[in-house]
């Protein structure tokens, strides 16, 4: 599978709160696919369901000790991903101190104007009060 389209798979798996609940509880080390579905209000079936999309998101993987069918977090994918997004980190930083620097002069700006609407009416005596 080309980059591109393991980094398709892999956002699109990312996409459903569950599937992203479920690779939070991974994070804390291997578990099993009932310890999984526990907190969920779904079927297994359901779980398993989503545990598919996660392996072949290659998010996950299972293997089998006797009955039990431990469930391990892979990183590879979600390091792709955050590389992928980092990208455009630096993207945002520059919009937003380009932001702030034209925030800061219009602040100037404004400062300035106000200070010499100031001046100008001191010297005046019109009557208003």
């Amino acid at each position: 599978m080309s980059s591109h389209d393991q980094l398709s798979t892999t956002f699109a798996a990312l996409a459903d709160p569950t599937r992203r609940a479920i690779l939070a509880r991974l994070s804390a080390g291997e578990t099993s696919v009932t310890d999984l579905a526990e907190p969920f209000d779904m079927s297994l079936p359901a779980i398993t369901k989503h545990l598919k999309v996660l392996e072949r998101a290659g998010l996950i993987s299972r293997s089998r000790d006797a009955q039990w069918r431990p469930c391990r977090l892979e990183a590879k994918p979600l390091e792709a991903a955050a590389d992928w997004v980092e990208q455009y980190r630096k993207f945002w930083e520059d919009s937003m101190d380009r932001l702030e620097e034209y925030l800061t002069e219009l602040q100037k700006r404004e400062k300035k104007t106000n200070k010499d609407n100031d001046g100008d009416n001191r010297g005046r005596d019109d009557g208003k009060q």
